[in-house]
This record gives structure tokens, sequence and C-alpha cells, in this order.
């Protein structure tokens, strides 16, 4: 008896990755340097001024790393908890951090001891920052407030109760001493203004807010929470601007590049996404291997750096035009040792030894061992697994082509609920439109509607289903329609724009001016004799 042949699944060509300028951009970094921290990382700060040394926030320690250091050139571990939020000054020589047993500490760089420490805060303090003026801090914290302190006279100035629930992210204005914004758990995001007892401004993000940003011209605010992270015009009283959910988990933070013309989100669902800030559309992504906590860019994009929850700090550094170079002539193709020892057209001989693979046993797939006892009906079922369905599309598509090869296909449709129906129908609603599974999918739909015809309308789901692929498959036929009467009008145009050829008539001398059997009227007629 003849052996069972599996499957065959066709390799469709893929689609090559689309290079543009911001690929090669963002693409432009050495191999990341990882750095493993006591805890995770939630926060990350570059140090405005050179050489940009970078204050990296985990447990109960603050690190401050060099611009191409892997050990720290100074670390502040006065925490009798968990710290949080270390930023630098604009000056780069003060730094300020919150901690989880409410007080607030203020370091100078080139020291070990607190200089300054701030009490009055009841639970962890998330978020700190310097105002412009460098004379003041802002601090949120998990009591449902924000306060402006005094650092040459430890003291609070103001304290600011609007908030329902934990602050957890904010920002000073670099351009006005007296404005701060803040967001918090209770989804909303306050602008306050330091002359004032109460918020200038707020907006609703829906979502509990991770991350507040401000752009350079401060006219546009970034928050991101949930899945979304959305901009806010504030020269219109706060107007949302554009929203945008590209993250399938929590947006932790944001940050700007490029001098404001990309945006950049970070999320738990490992990604880092660049925005175009013109049309915020994504046009780079990166991968990383855990959830991600904290992102920083350092300016003029020189150095990216992100913090995960497994406590593993990824520094990129941005390659010089002499290593790219260098780096694509390595990157070329060397001949193999056997071009060089027998030539590059050598044939193998009688008496060679072939050395060849050992035998790889393949082991039948879930389908293929249906298909084996004859089950069509479990066949299909195993190709239509979430996992094969969702990732390999091709496979499904395979299995019912190897159906329709044997006949067997409309028994393998037939005497299903409504559940299995359904799930048919959703996944030809999303491979109908695919060129390369057309065919054989509509071969499908019509013997769904063949044998399931009787029972359309007392299902409320697959009604709804065979609507929505109706609606699909009309949408479809316009577009065609449009495509061909756009084929029409280019063919129109291009053959009105073709250079035409004359062709004289056949038994004309045009040179002069004789027809062919008779004379010219111009010519003297002879007289007859």
């Amino acid at each position: 008896m003849a052996s069972f042949k599996p499957t065959k699944i066709p390799v469709y060509p893929k689609l090559g990755e689309k290079v543009t300028q911001d690929t090669h951009y963002w693409k432009n970094y050495k191999a990341p340097i990882q750095i493993k921290q006591f805890g995770s990382v939630t926060n990350i700060d570059f140090s405005p001024v050179a050489p940009h040394n970078v204050a990296v926030t985990a447990f109960t320690r603050i690190h401050i790393y060099g611009p191409f250091s892997q050990e720290p050139v100074k670390t502040f571990a006065r925490f009798k908890d968990t710290a949080y939020c270390g930023r630098f000054r604009s000056d780069g020589q003060l730094l300020v951090a919150g901690c989880e047993n409410s007080v607030v500490q203020l370091f100078d760089v080139s020291g070990k001891v607190a200089l300054r420490q701030f009490k009055g805060h009841t639970k962890a303090v998330h978020v700190t920052d310097f105002t412009s003026d460098q004379y003041h801090i802002v601090t949120g914290s998990d009591d449902y407030t924000c306060r402006l302190w005094d650092l040459p006279n430890v003291q609070e100035l103001t304290c600011y109760q609007e908030h329902t629930d934990y602050i957890r992210c904010g920002v000073t204005s670099k351009l006005n001493r007296d404005l701060f914004i803040t967001g918090s758990y209770d989804h909303t995001v306050k602008l306050f203004d330091a002359r004032v007892q109460k918020s200038a401004m707020t907006m609703d993000h829906g979502q509990p807010v991770e991350s507040v940003l401000l752009y350079p011209s401060e006219g546009l605010l970034v928050s991101a929470g949930g899945r979304y992270v959305k901009v806010w015009d504030l020269l219109k009283g706060g107007q949302p601007l554009v929203s945008l959910r590209n993250h399938h988990k929590t947006v932790t933070c944001v940050c700007l590049g490029s001098n404001g013309q990309r945006l950049l989100s970070a999320s738990l669902d490992r990604h880092v996404k660049v925005y175009n800030t013109t049309n915020y559309k994504v046009v780079h992504n990166f991968d990383y291997a855990t959830s991600i906590l904290s992102l920083a860019l350092a300016p003029d994009d020189g150095t990216i750096a992100v913090g995960m929850t497994n406590g593993i700090l990824s520094i990129k550094h941005r390659k010089h035009t002499e290593e790219s170079t260098e780096l694509s002539v390595q990157r070329r193709r060397r001949p193999s040792y056997r071009v060089f020892v027998k030539g590059k057209n050598y044939i193998p001989q009688q008496g060679d030894y072939l050395v060849t693979k050992p035998m790889v046993i393949k082991h039948l797939a879930k389908y293929d061992k249906e298909l084996r006892k004859f089950n069509v009906s479990k066949a299909l079922d195993a190709a239509l697994e979430v996992g094969t369905r969702h990732r390999k599309p091709e496979v499904v598509v395979a299995v019912m082509k190897e159906l329709d090869l044997r006949g067997t296909l409309k028994n393998a449709l037939a005497g299903r609920d409504e559940r299995d129906v359904n799930r048919l129908l959703t996944f030809l609603i999303g491979h109908m439109l695919d060129t390369r599974f057309s065919p054989i999918l509509v071969v499908v739909a019509e013997m769904i509607l063949d044998i399931y015809q009787s029972v359309i309308g007392q299902s409320a789901i697959v009604d709804r289903q065979l609507l929505r692929l109706q609606d699909l498959l009309e949408k479809e036929t316009d577009f065609q329609h449009e495509l061909l009467e756009v084929l029409g009008m280019l063919d129109t145009v291009f053959a009105s724009h073709l250079p035409r050829k004359e062709v004289p008539c056949p038994g004309i001398d045009i040179s002069n001016g004789l027809v062919e059997g008779k004379a010219s009227s111009s010519q003297p007629q002879p007289k007859a004799t």
C-alpha cells in the first residue's frame, strides 16, 4: 500500500520590508549593552549638560552612568525604601528623588549625602521635578496631593488636593516657572499655575495616566495610559488633537526625539513605537525581551536607554559614520573554503565520498493524522485551531484545497453547529479578499451557503456574519469596478499620446505627382492621331 503523503503547504512570497529614511536612522545603533540592576528600572533621566550622564532609578538605589561606562560613576543608596523618579536639574548639578517612605531627597551630583529632605507627604512620592527657575521642586504622591517646595528654605509653598487617586506622573514647564502638569490614576491630567490655588485646566484621558510629556514649544501635551497615547492642544483649552492606539498593553512612558520631530512610546507589550509628529504614523518599532517600564533618549538621539521589569537596563549607542562603513564591508559575503581549494566549477568525481545528513523523521501534523484516518471534519477542525488560523492561514487554505481535491470538502463543512459556522465565516471574512486564498475560499463560501441556507434567519450570530461577508464582497466589487474605470481612462490617455506614423496609399508616387496607370492632370496630354 502506498505511503500517506502529507498535505503540501505552498510557500508564498513574502513582502519585502519597506525601507525608509526612518528605518536607516533608527537602525543605526550598536548592539545593546545590558546592565543588571537590583530591581525593576522605574525611571531613566539623561543629564541636560554634556557628557549627558544617565540617572537610573531601580529599587533602593539611583545609579549614575557615564556615556560609555558599564559601571556606575556615582551611586545614591541613602534610601530606606524603594526610590522613585530620580531627575536632574537643568544645570546637571543637583538631583531630586522621591521614596516609598514619603520623603523627598535632594542630592549634589558630586557628593554622597542628601543636601535637603522634604517631609510633608504621607504616602509614597512617585513624581519629582525641578521648576525652570531652579529654586523650586514639584512633587506628586499617592496621598492624592501635589506640592510645590522652596529649595533654599526647605518649605512647602503650596499644596493641591484636586486629584482623587494616586499621582504617578508629572512634568514642569521649561518656559514658565509657575506651570506644571500632573497625571493621576483618576484618569485626569491637570495643569496647575503656582500663582493660583487651583488647577487652570483639566483633561480626561479616560484611562489611568502613566506618563505625561510637553512638547518643546509647550503648546501640545502628550498623555499615556492604558493602551492609548493622546495629544492635547493646550492653546485651545486642552482640546484632544489625536488619539493613538498602536500598543496592545498598557503604555508606561513616552519621550521625544529628533528635536521634537519624533515621539516614542514604550509599553508592557515589549515594544517601543516611533511616531512621526507631523501625521502621528508609526515609522519604526523596537522589540525588547520583557515589559518596559521606563524609556529615555539622549540629546541628538545619541543613546537610547530602556528599563525593564526584570531589572535589566538596555543601552544602545548610535554608530559613527566610520563604524557603519566598516561594518558594511565586513558583512560582505566571502567565498567558501571549497571554492578556494577545488575551484568554482569543480564537478564531483566517482571516487569522492559524499557526506549526507542523517535522515530526519518527519512527524505528521494533527490535520494530516486525521486525513490519514479519513476524518475530514476533524482534519478541518485541527487546521482551524486558534494558533494555526491566526498565524498560518495558508495551512487552513491548503487543507481546504486538499479536501476539495478529494471531493470531501462539502462533507467536512456539513453538520456543524452555530459556533463552528461562526468560526468558518470569521476566517472567510478575514481572508476572502487575499488574492492568494480567494479561489478556494469562494468555493467554500458557496458550499456554506448551499448547506446552511435552510437555517438562515434562525441564528443572530450567523446572520450577522453573513451580512458582514455580503458588505465586504459588495465593497470589493465596487472597488474593482472603479479600478476598471480608471484603467480605461489611463488607456485612453496613453493612446492619445502615442506618436502616429503616416503610411502612403499604394500606387501613389508623392515625389513626382504621378498616379500609377494615369498621368497627372498638371501634365499635357498627347494628341490622338
